[in-house]
């Protein structure tokens, strides 16, 4: 099958229920770790903390620094029925307006209030054309008190349950620093301080970047040709000291590790034709599928995506089609624990 007749059902796999992790691993870097090797075509069952063992000295590590907000605010209606606003992004440079998206969304015209705690309640504002509102804060306190306050940890519909305090921590990553998305860049959260001290003790250049991770990672493909897909936006920084880090270890002879699939895309949104990372902000609509050539990521550290992803599919471009569809089919039969929560692969 060649890259142009790849459709959206290629993309699907079966995955028992109970495979989807629920809860993390009691430590992070315990966590299983399928390695695959493209150049010997081979896998290796190891656990998270062996990656040392593969990421060399003189290698860059490239890590997403965004900090998950508790974006997610459950209240109720006038009437006491229920309600619940999650907050995707600022409008504007007032913290108070967000776009988010609503439920009952046919119940939250423009007008609505919705009140989520004494000090605290939504005004919908707006409907934008992608049907999501925007939405005013209404509270005297500083905005990101009443979202710690108040707010819940958008932990992803799969998950099965509500957040609970523990989510508060293990739904972020150890290094998150930048405020701004609402789902974690979850192939980081097996690392722990430890595991990052060793690598940098090792010799591994550690760069940071932000990627704000939107509810659109979550958005399925809906359409059998991946090309009609409408691709999510999402906000990235790159400072000229990781623009700087990642070059020099390309051209000192490292290789450039990606943690997870926000990095890779935001490596690729900035790199030239050479491979060379640039510096800058923006947002990125990158669509990696088979068939796109990689210029700035030579090794992938990922958890298991969902069937029928843009997470899945920029895997497969990475690691090649066959290899991964045949991998995910190894990591059912041998009960890896499935997305966000769940185990990580390597794809060397």
């Amino acid at each position: 099958m060649n890259a142009g007749r790849y459709t959206t059902s290629s993309f699907d796999y079966e995955l028992p229920d109970a495979l989807i992790a629920r809860y993390p691993a009691e430590v992070r870097d315990a966590s299983r770790l399928l390695v695959l090797d493209r150049a010997s075509d081979t896998l290796a069952h190891r656990h998270f903390a062996d990656i040392i063992d593969y990421i060399e000295a003189g290698d860059a590590l490239v890590l997403n620094e965004t900090r998950v907000i508790p974006a997610r605010l459950l209240g109720t209606r006038p009437s006491g029925a229920p309600a619940e606003v999650m907050l995707l992004q600022p409008v504007g440079a007032e913290e108070t307006t967000w776009s988010a998206l609503v439920r009952p969304g046919a119940r939250l015209r423009p007008g609505s209030m919705v009140n989520i705690a004494d000090d605290l309640s939504v005004e919908v504002l707006d409907v934008l054309p992608d049907g999501a509102r925007v939405v005013r804060l209404v509270t005297e306190l500083p905005v990101r008190d009443a979202l710690e306050r108040h707010g819940h940890m958008p932990l992803p519909p799969y998950i099965g349950r509500a957040d609970e305090p523990g989510d508060r921590e293990r739904y972020q990553t150890v290094y998150a620093r930048a405020e701004g998305s609402v789902a974690a860049p979850t192939a980081g959260l097996h690392f722990t301080p430890q595991l990052l001290d060793a690598l940098e003790a090792k010799g591994v250049r550690l760069v940071r970047l932000v990627l704000h991770v939107g509810a659109g990672t979550f958005r399925p493909v809906d359409v059998e040709d991946p090309n009609q897909h409408p691709m999510h936006a999402e906000r990235y920084e790159v400072s000229d000291d990781a623009a700087s880090a990642i070059n020099a270890a390309r051209a000192a002879g490292g290789r450039v590790w990606a943690v997870g699939t926000t990095v890779t895309r935001t490596l690729e949104s900035v790199a030239d034709e050479r491979g060379c990372v640039r510096s800058g902000s923006g947002e990125t609509r990158l669509f990696i599928r088979p068939g796109y050539s990689f210029r700035a990521v030579d090794r992938l550290i990922t958890n298991f995506h969902l069937p029928r992803s843009t997470l899945l599919m920029l895997v497969a471009a990475f690691g090649g089609y066959e290899r991964i569809m045949q991998a995910y089919r190894v990591a059912v039969a041998e009960r890896y624990r499935f997305y966000s929560y769940g185990d990580a692969m390597a794809i060397l």
